[in-house]
Parts: structure tokens; C-alpha cells; sequence
């Protein structure tokens, strides 16, 4: 439940301070997400997606940031590195099953789903995200269970379809095989980290 008493709607109200406070906490929590994700990558558990080879680029170079201002025997604090994730972290978007690394409008499937009102926009249209097949877009460990109930829940509705329903059964089946392959990606970026 969320509570907006002391913000009311009227002159000299605070609706600007409880949105900088939303923005801030929103921030913050991005780029924990990214330090988390970066922590991942150093202890060998990868990120799955067309995104991934982006983003794994990506750690090795802030990784070799690290190594070139770090003296001998000195550990880099978490604001060193922070500081170097912060681009990334504010163009993360974070999705159900997903992360959108939204630093290129023109590479975003979304928005050439969506046509051309919304190819200046922004921001992905997270809601129309295919993770599955968009440049910017990654799973990690945290989004196997959603694609896991995506894929049982297919399998449900394929066993229930009859034989007069050959399309929708076709077009569940390709779409569990998407989850199935989207989910065996996520076991094997994982498991390289075990």
C-alpha cells in the first residue's frame, strides 16, 4: 500500500518532492541491480539473452578499469565501481522477465513494434518487451521462474487444446519452445559460475 498523505494537489503542494523521492529510490535500486548483476559476473554466472555478449563486454571493461587504478593488495570499494556502472544502471529498465539495458532506441524491438509514433521515444515499452529476440535485453538467475511458469503453464493449455484448434496449438508449441530455449540459456549462463 502506498501512501500519499503531505502530497496533496494544490498550490504549494509537494507532488515534485514525492516524485524526486520515487526517482531516487528508483535510481538507487537500479544500480544495485547493476552492481549485483556485475558482482555475478565476476564470480562466473553469466547473463543469458541477445543482450548478454553486450553486457559481459561491458563488465570486462569496467573489470579492467579496475585493474588498472588498483594497487597491489588494495580492494576496490563498491562506490569505485559503482561509479563505473552508473550509465549502465540508469539505462536499465527492469521488466517480470527481463532486463533492458535501453541504451539504444534504434536497436530496441519494442519501439519498431510499436511503428513509427514511438521510435523517438525515451524509454522501451516494457510491456511489449520480447526478450527473446531484442539486442538490449537480458535474463538472469532471478527471471528462471517466471519463464519456468510461462513454459508449465503452455504446457497446461497444450494439453487441454482439441484437434479442431490446430493453429493455437501450433502457436503455443513455438512459443514454448521459445520459453524452453530461453530457459535452457539462463541454466547454462548459470551453471558457468557453479
Amino acid at each position: 500500500m502506498v501512501t500519499t498523505e503531505g502530497y496533496a494537489d494544490r498550490p504549494g503542494g509537494a507532488q515534485a518532492a514525492l516524485l524526486a523521492e520515487f526517482g531516487k529510490e528508483e535510481r538507487e535500486y537500479k544500480t544495485r541491480v547493476a552492481l549485483d548483476a556485475f558482482r555475478d559476473y565476476q564470480e562466473g554466472i553469466r547473463p543469458a539473452g541477445p543482450g548478454a555478449q553486450d553486457l559481459i563486454d561491458f563488465f570486462e571493461f569496467v573489470d579492467g578499469q579496475l585493474d588498472l587504478s588498483a594497487a597491489p593488495n588494495v580492494k576496490r570499494s563498491d562506490q569505485e565501481v559503482t561509479n563505473l556502472l552508473a550509465k549502465r544502471a540508469n539505462a536499465l529498465h527492469l521488466g517480470v522477465a527481463n532486463y533492458c539495458w535501453f541504451l539504444d532506441p534504434s536497436k530496441a524491438l519494442c519501439l519498431k513494434l510499436a511503428g513509427h509514433h514511438a521510435r523517438e521515444a525515451a524509454q522501451p515499452l516494457i510491456g511489449m518487451c520480447d526478450s527473446a529476440r531484442c539486442p538490449q535485453a537480458t535474463h538472469h538467475a532471478g527471471h528462471r521462474p517466471v519463464w519456468a511458469a510461462s513454459a508449465e503453464n503452455k504446457k497446461v493449455f497444450i494439453a487441454t487444446i482439441g484437434r479442431a484448434q490446430r493453429t493455437e496449438k501450433a502457436r503455443l508449441t513455438t512459443e514454448l519452445a521459445r520459453d524452453e530455449r530461453v530457459l535452457s540459456e539462463i541454466d547454462t549462463a548459470v551453471a558457468t559460475g557453479a
